[in-house]
């Protein structure tokens, strides 16, 4: 799906970089921290720092907001050129400016990959490298605890297109190389999975895919780029919902794709014939969020690891579902593979009637409902895992949540969850 359409564009709004290296960033100077120079240095010093030189905006400490479609070009001569792709400024609002090449350099910076790209939301994200990276006839294998709205891209979308899907067990590991075709093209990935947080075993599953000529994806949004190092696993693509712990505070809605150099020129292209970028606002929100992601990531954690803990206890719960949690499904890949957790984890409550749970659920004082996560605030919802797995049975004794745990004061969530479980007693 990344054969060369014709449009009726003019040859400016046509043009994009096809490397990493957008035009905006022909003009940084060395100083500034991107891939290659950012040996030696914590996670939390490169969140503070990568994508970030204020001495190209008058010392501004942050990239300030650029809102810009067209621009224009000093000489003739340098509107050819662009025409060419021999121009080394911006061409189009649509790609280079700097409030959203910043937020890709910082991006790809962190997480260790060749280039990022940022799209208008985290589904547009996952979504993407599937439409830029499987070709009519290709064979696609994706996780059976993939993010649901994933799922159903590929069910509408990808077998339209004339792509081939299954969904394994994401428990396989180097078992997948039995599923793998010589058609496969992509191994979808995600780790922890959605709603059921199973622990994938990455470098197995990307040797076996890499045999088979395959590319491998992996949605990272759980553990972020500061929890899982996903190219050092073997991972070919990384996508995130930004929205979640990249932006941090539950106002934007924004995705990214970091990738190696192997992939990077197709995302590139179709990202530039599709017009997809996001609002210059929206990144600006995003690498503000990245400022602060080491901070909140440790308070999220901590905070979730007491909790869970205490769930683990009551009389009321049956299994808490979070891999860093020792006991937990998963712990060992994930201290194997994992830096840090987030404040997401799914519980499993003993068999309860729906009454009961949405007397619960309903009275909940700190915790809100609500499909996100990522952001300030602590949620809660239920879960139907059932409903979408196909290559595995999903059964459980009772009901399953999803909670994600804020930056609230721990000792406030746990009297609230402790009111609510008196409730559904």
């Amino acid at each position: 799906m990344t054969d060369s359409i014709p449009t009726n564009e003019s040859p400016d709004e046509q043009q994009a970089p096809s490397t990493r290296e957008s035009p905006a960033a022909k003009t940084r100077s060395s100083g500034a921290l991107r891939p290659g120079n950012d040996a030696g240095l914590a996670m939390a010093t490169r969140v503070v720092h990568a994508g970030r030189e204020p001495r190209r905006f008058l010392g501004a400490v942050n990239t300030p907001v650029f809102r810009a479609s067209t621009i224009l070009f000093p000489t003739l001569d340098d509107l050819e050129r662009a025409s060419r792709g021999e121009y080394a400024g911006i061409t189009y609002g649509l790609h280079g400016l700097p409030t959203v090449s910043d937020l890709q350099d910082a991006l790809a910076t962190v997480e260790g990959g060749d280039g990022a790209l940022v799209l208008p939301s985290g589904l547009a994200a996952t979504t993407f490298p599937l439409l830029a990276l499987a070709n009519p006839g290709d064979h696609v294998l994706v996780a059976d605890s993939v993010y649901g709205p994933t799922r159903r891209f590929c069910e509408h979308h990808l077998r339209r297109l004339g792509v081939a899907v299954d969904y394994y067990d994401p428990l396989a590991g180097a078992a997948i190389a039995r599923l793998m075709r010589p058609t496969t093209r992509i191994v979808f990935t995600e780790s922890p999975g959605s709603l059921t947080f199973e622990v994938q075993d990455l470098p197995a599953i990307a040797a076996a895919a890499h045999a088979g000529g395959a590319i491998v994806i992996l949605d990272n949004t759980w553990a972020t780029p500061l929890g899982q190092r996903s190219f050092e696993l073997g991972v070919d693509v990384s996508v995130h919902a930004a929205t979640k712990y990249i932006g941090g505070h539950s106002d934007v809605l924004l995705g990214a794709v970091i990738a190696n150099a192997r992939t990077l020129p197709a995302l590139t292209t179709l990202w530039t014939d599709l017009g997809v970028t996001p609002s210059p606002d929206d990144c600006f929100l995003a690498l503000r969020g990245l400022r602060t992601l080491a901070v909140r990531l440790e308070r999220h954690q901590s905070s979730a690891l007491r909790i869970a803990a205490w769930l683990a206890e009551r009389p009321e719960v049956e299994e808490v579902l979070y891999p860093a949690l020792p006991g937990a499904r998963g712990h060992a890949l994930w201290k194997r593979d994992f830096a840090l957790a987030c404040g997401l984890f799914g519980v499993i409550l003993k068999p309860v009637g729906h009454e009961r749970l949405a007397a619960m659920l309903d009275g909940m004082r700190l915790f809100g409902m609500g499909w996100s996560w990522g952001g300030f605030e602590s949620l809660i919802i239920p879960t139907w895992p059932e409903r979408t797995r196909s290559a595995t049975t999903w059964s459980a004794a009772g009901p399953c949540l999803r909670l994600h745990i804020g930056l609230e004061d721990p000792d406030d969530l746990i009297a609230d969850l402790a009111d609510g479980l008196s409730r559904l007693r």
